[in-house]
Protein backbone atom coordinates (compact mmCIF):
# COMPACT_ATOMS: atom_id res chain seq x y z
CA UNK A 1 0.00 0.00 0.00
CA UNK A 2 1.28 3.39 -0.77
CA UNK A 3 1.96 6.25 1.88
CA UNK A 4 -0.68 8.38 0.60
CA UNK A 5 -3.40 5.44 0.98
CA UNK A 6 -2.27 4.97 4.80
CA UNK A 7 -2.59 8.97 5.75
CA UNK A 8 -5.71 8.33 7.36
CA UNK A 9 -4.75 5.17 9.19
CA UNK A 10 -1.44 7.13 10.32
CA UNK A 11 -3.73 9.96 12.01
CA UNK A 12 -6.33 7.54 13.38
CA UNK A 13 -3.10 5.68 15.13
CA UNK A 14 -2.03 9.55 16.40
CA UNK A 15 -5.43 10.40 17.55
CA UNK A 16 -5.88 7.21 19.46
CA UNK A 17 -2.29 8.23 21.45
CA UNK A 18 -3.78 11.66 21.72
CA UNK A 19 -6.81 10.18 23.37
CA UNK A 20 -5.09 7.52 25.36
CA UNK A 21 -2.16 9.39 26.53
CA UNK A 22 -0.18 6.19 25.32
CA UNK A 23 2.56 7.13 22.84
CA UNK A 24 3.68 5.62 19.27
CA UNK A 25 6.63 4.15 17.88
CA UNK A 26 8.39 6.60 15.51
CA UNK A 27 6.28 7.28 12.59
CA UNK A 28 9.40 7.57 10.43
CA UNK A 29 10.87 4.13 11.76
CA UNK A 30 7.62 2.82 10.78
CA UNK A 31 7.16 4.71 7.17
CA UNK A 32 11.00 5.41 6.26
CA UNK A 33 9.80 6.82 2.86
CA UNK A 34 7.45 9.61 4.72
CA UNK A 35 8.03 13.44 3.14
CA UNK A 36 7.27 16.18 4.81
CA UNK A 37 4.39 16.52 2.48
CA UNK A 38 3.13 13.53 3.59
CA UNK A 39 3.29 14.16 6.85
CA UNK A 40 1.66 17.57 6.67
CA UNK A 41 -1.08 15.39 4.85
CA UNK A 42 -1.36 13.15 7.76
CA UNK A 43 -1.32 16.44 10.33
CA UNK A 44 -4.44 17.64 7.92
CA UNK A 45 -6.24 14.11 8.40
CA UNK A 46 -5.14 14.33 12.36
CA UNK A 47 -7.12 17.52 12.78
CA UNK A 48 -9.93 16.27 10.71
CA UNK A 49 -10.47 13.79 13.44
CA UNK A 50 -9.86 16.05 16.09
CA UNK A 51 -12.64 18.36 14.33
CA UNK A 52 -15.06 15.69 13.88
CA UNK A 53 -15.05 13.46 16.85
CA UNK A 54 -14.16 15.75 19.63
CA UNK A 55 -15.80 19.48 17.67
CA UNK A 56 -12.31 21.07 17.84
CA UNK A 57 -12.29 24.53 16.03
CA UNK A 58 -9.14 25.86 14.85
CA UNK A 59 -8.12 28.90 16.07
CA UNK A 60 -4.80 29.82 15.22
CA UNK A 61 -1.64 27.81 13.97
CA UNK A 62 2.07 27.62 15.45
CA UNK A 63 5.52 27.20 14.45
CA UNK A 64 7.76 25.60 16.10
CA UNK A 65 11.86 24.37 16.47
CA UNK A 66 12.90 27.50 15.70
CA UNK A 67 15.68 28.57 17.82
CA UNK A 68 19.22 26.86 18.11
CA UNK A 69 18.51 25.58 21.79
CA UNK A 70 15.10 23.46 20.84
CA UNK A 71 16.73 22.11 17.61
CA UNK A 72 19.83 20.83 19.33
CA UNK A 73 17.76 19.48 22.00
CA UNK A 74 15.62 17.48 19.85
CA UNK A 75 17.76 16.67 17.00
CA UNK A 76 15.69 18.20 14.38
CA UNK A 77 17.01 21.32 12.50
CA UNK A 78 14.01 23.17 10.81
CA UNK A 79 11.08 24.13 12.03
CA UNK A 80 7.72 22.26 11.98
CA UNK A 81 4.23 23.89 11.89
CA UNK A 82 0.55 22.76 13.12
CA UNK A 83 -2.68 24.30 14.07
CA UNK A 84 -4.09 25.02 17.56
CA UNK A 85 -7.54 24.39 18.38
CA UNK A 86 -10.05 26.19 21.26
CA UNK A 87 -9.55 23.09 23.01
CA UNK A 88 -5.83 23.39 23.22
CA UNK A 89 -6.56 27.01 25.29
CA UNK A 90 -5.93 26.40 28.62
CA UNK A 91 -7.49 29.73 29.92
CA UNK A 92 -6.67 29.16 33.61
CA UNK A 93 -3.37 28.67 33.67
CA UNK A 94 -3.56 25.00 34.98
CA UNK A 95 -2.50 22.34 32.73
CA UNK A 96 -3.48 18.74 34.42
CA UNK A 97 -0.52 16.64 33.53
CA UNK A 98 -2.92 13.63 33.14
CA UNK A 99 -3.87 14.55 30.00
CA UNK A 100 -0.08 14.77 28.21
CA UNK A 101 2.20 12.20 27.80
CA UNK A 102 5.70 13.78 28.18
CA UNK A 103 5.02 17.17 28.66
CA UNK A 104 7.48 20.09 28.12
CA UNK A 105 7.26 24.06 28.70
CA UNK A 106 8.72 26.58 26.40
CA UNK A 107 8.29 30.34 26.50
CA UNK A 108 7.44 32.34 23.19
CA UNK A 109 5.65 35.38 21.96
CA UNK A 110 1.64 35.10 20.58
CA UNK A 111 0.60 36.77 17.63
CA UNK A 112 -3.06 37.75 17.65
CA UNK A 113 -3.90 38.75 14.17
CA UNK A 114 -6.32 41.58 13.03
CA UNK A 115 -6.14 40.93 9.44
CA UNK A 116 -5.33 38.06 7.17
CA UNK A 117 -1.92 36.85 5.51
CA UNK A 118 -1.04 34.64 2.63
CA UNK A 119 2.25 33.18 1.81
CA UNK A 120 4.04 32.94 -0.42
CA UNK A 121 5.82 37.05 -0.36
CA UNK A 122 5.07 37.79 3.50
CA UNK A 123 7.51 39.66 4.83
CA UNK A 124 7.84 40.36 8.89
CA UNK A 125 6.88 43.67 8.64
CA UNK A 126 3.78 42.25 6.93
CA UNK A 127 3.22 40.18 10.17
CA UNK A 128 3.72 43.28 12.00
CA UNK A 129 0.88 45.16 10.18
CA UNK A 130 -1.04 42.40 10.04
CA UNK A 131 -0.90 42.16 14.23
CA UNK A 132 -3.70 43.51 16.71
CA UNK A 133 -1.47 42.44 19.46
CA UNK A 134 1.21 40.06 20.84
CA UNK A 135 1.09 38.36 24.60
CA UNK A 136 3.58 36.55 26.41
CA UNK A 137 3.06 32.22 26.22
CA UNK A 138 3.63 28.96 28.03
CA UNK A 139 3.26 26.77 24.80
CA UNK A 140 2.94 22.94 26.73
CA UNK A 141 4.35 20.72 24.18
CA UNK A 142 3.61 16.81 23.70
CA UNK A 143 5.29 14.21 21.61
CA UNK A 144 2.70 11.52 20.61
CA UNK A 145 5.83 9.84 19.53
CA UNK A 146 7.52 7.73 22.48
CA UNK A 147 10.81 9.17 23.58
CA UNK A 148 10.11 12.62 21.67
CA UNK A 149 12.63 10.24 19.12
CA UNK A 150 11.60 12.06 16.67
CA UNK A 151 12.66 13.66 13.21
CA UNK A 152 10.98 16.43 11.24
CA UNK A 153 8.21 14.22 9.76
CA UNK A 154 7.20 12.76 12.96
CA UNK A 155 6.57 15.83 14.49
CA UNK A 156 4.67 17.92 11.45
CA UNK A 157 2.28 14.92 11.30
CA UNK A 158 2.19 14.88 14.63
CA UNK A 159 0.67 18.82 14.70
CA UNK A 160 3.82 19.75 15.52
CA UNK A 161 4.18 18.24 19.04
CA UNK A 162 1.39 20.71 20.19
CA UNK A 163 -0.33 20.46 23.75
CA UNK A 164 -1.93 23.30 25.04
CA UNK A 165 -0.94 26.62 25.32
CA UNK A 166 -1.52 29.18 27.95
CA UNK A 167 -1.56 33.46 27.07
CA UNK A 168 -0.74 35.84 29.46
CA UNK A 169 -2.73 38.78 29.93
CA UNK A 170 -0.84 41.55 28.86
CA UNK A 171 -1.12 42.76 25.31
CA UNK A 172 1.06 44.88 23.33
CA UNK A 173 1.52 46.61 19.79
CA UNK A 174 4.55 44.95 18.47
CA UNK A 175 5.16 48.14 16.57
CA UNK A 176 6.10 49.92 19.88
CA UNK A 177 8.70 46.60 21.28
CA UNK A 178 11.93 45.74 19.44
CA UNK A 179 10.72 42.06 19.00
CA UNK A 180 14.38 41.02 18.25
CA UNK A 181 15.80 41.86 21.26
CA UNK A 182 12.98 41.37 23.47
CA UNK A 183 14.46 39.69 26.95
CA UNK A 184 12.52 36.29 28.40
CA UNK A 185 13.06 34.63 31.57
CA UNK A 186 11.83 31.49 32.94
CA UNK A 187 11.50 30.25 36.25
CA UNK A 188 10.58 26.87 37.60
CA UNK A 189 9.35 26.88 41.30
CA UNK A 190 10.91 29.81 42.06
CA UNK A 191 14.31 29.18 40.50
CA UNK A 192 15.67 30.65 37.13
CA UNK A 193 16.30 27.67 34.24
CA UNK A 194 16.74 29.44 31.40
CA UNK A 195 17.04 33.03 29.24
CA UNK A 196 16.62 33.94 25.61
CA UNK A 197 15.78 36.79 23.25
CA UNK A 198 14.06 37.79 20.18
CA UNK A 199 16.34 37.24 18.39
CA UNK A 200 16.41 33.24 18.81
CA UNK A 201 13.46 32.59 16.81
CA UNK A 202 14.61 33.04 13.14
CA UNK A 203 16.15 36.58 13.91
CA UNK A 204 12.76 37.96 15.30
CA UNK A 205 9.37 36.39 16.20
CA UNK A 206 7.79 38.31 13.48
CA UNK A 207 10.05 36.61 10.86
CA UNK A 208 9.28 33.17 12.18
CA UNK A 209 5.20 33.70 12.12
CA UNK A 210 6.35 35.19 8.16
CA UNK A 211 7.83 31.72 7.57
CA UNK A 212 5.09 30.05 8.70
CA UNK A 213 2.79 32.20 6.19
CA UNK A 214 4.90 31.21 3.43
CA UNK A 215 5.11 27.82 4.12
CA UNK A 216 1.33 27.47 5.27
CA UNK A 217 0.64 29.37 1.67
CA UNK A 218 2.70 26.75 -0.55
CA UNK A 219 -0.39 24.54 1.07
CA UNK A 220 -2.95 26.61 0.47
CA UNK A 221 -3.23 27.40 4.02
CA UNK A 222 -4.02 31.66 5.12
CA UNK A 223 -3.89 32.92 8.29
CA UNK A 224 -7.16 34.15 8.89
CA UNK A 225 -8.30 37.25 10.96
CA UNK A 226 -8.62 37.03 14.42
CA UNK A 227 -6.07 33.98 14.60
CA UNK A 228 -3.45 33.38 17.28
CA UNK A 229 0.13 32.50 16.04
CA UNK A 230 2.76 31.18 18.32
CA UNK A 231 6.03 32.22 16.77
CA UNK A 232 8.36 29.87 18.60
CA UNK A 233 10.31 29.00 21.59
CA UNK A 234 13.00 31.77 22.59
CA UNK A 235 14.80 29.30 25.24
CA UNK A 236 15.49 25.13 25.72
CA UNK A 237 12.61 22.97 26.44
CA UNK A 238 12.19 21.94 30.16
CA UNK A 239 10.36 19.15 31.01
CA UNK A 240 7.16 19.48 33.86
CA UNK A 241 5.48 17.34 36.77
CA UNK A 242 2.67 17.40 38.61
CA UNK A 243 3.05 20.13 41.03
CA UNK A 244 5.53 22.51 38.85
CA UNK A 245 5.04 25.90 38.77
CA UNK A 246 6.48 27.71 35.51
CA UNK A 247 6.98 31.68 35.32
CA UNK A 248 8.02 33.85 32.20
CA UNK A 249 8.71 37.27 32.45
CA UNK A 250 9.69 39.55 29.64
CA UNK A 251 11.12 43.32 30.65
CA UNK A 252 8.92 45.89 29.25
CA UNK A 253 6.18 43.80 28.11
CA UNK A 254 4.36 41.13 30.40
CA UNK A 255 4.58 38.12 31.79
CA UNK A 256 2.80 34.50 32.22
CA UNK A 257 2.31 31.64 34.43
CA UNK A 258 1.14 27.93 34.21
CA UNK A 259 0.96 25.58 36.77
CA UNK A 260 1.23 21.72 36.70
CA UNK A 261 -1.62 19.59 38.32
Amino acid sequence: MAITEQHPFIAQELFDALAAGTPIAPLTDSYPDMSIDDAYQISLAFLHIRKAKNGEKVVGKKIGVTSKPVQDMLGVFQPDFGFLTDAMHVTDGKVHVDCHIAPMAEAEIAFKLKTGLKGPGVTGQDVLDATDYVQPCFEIVDSRIKDWKIKIQDTVADNASCGVFVLGEQKADPKSLDMASLEVIVEKNGEEISRGVGSSVQGAPENAVAWLANTLGEYGIPFEAGEIILSGSLVPLNPAVRGDRMTMSIEGFGGCEVEFV
